[in-house]
């Protein structure tokens, strides 16, 4: 298994806004193609941030759904209707070890 860890830094003020418009049209759609771990606000440290993970068995898995999730007319809508609020975004791949609880 891979975790996808996406970070996403909002503009002061925008995460409730985004939130509210992610679970109203983006969520059913983002979770209809990729299998979501969590997703987080952070309330400690750095703020302005969601978190999100999606799991996937290999990095073929991944770029598949992801293909297939991008593909999507209604998801290629939706995405311009995100960007406004948005200052950074950053992946990280993670790989479990060999005693990681999640394989």
């Amino acid at each position: 298994m891979i975790i996808e860890k996406r970070t996403y830094t909002f503009h002061p003020g925008k995460v409730q806004e985004f939130l509210a418009l992610y679970e109203a049209d983006g969520l059913a759609l983002h979770t209809k193609y990729l299998p979501m771990i969590g997703y987080f606000v952070s309330e400690i440290g750095t703020l302005n941030q969601v978190v999100t993970m999606w799991g996937y068995e290999s990095m073929q898995q991944r770029d598949e759904l992801r293909a297939k999730l991008y593909a999507d007319p209604e998801w290629i809508a939706f995405g311009p209707k995100t960007t406004p609020f948005i200052q950074n975004m950053e992946t990280v791949i993670l790989r479990p070890t060999s005693f990681s609880p999640i394989r």
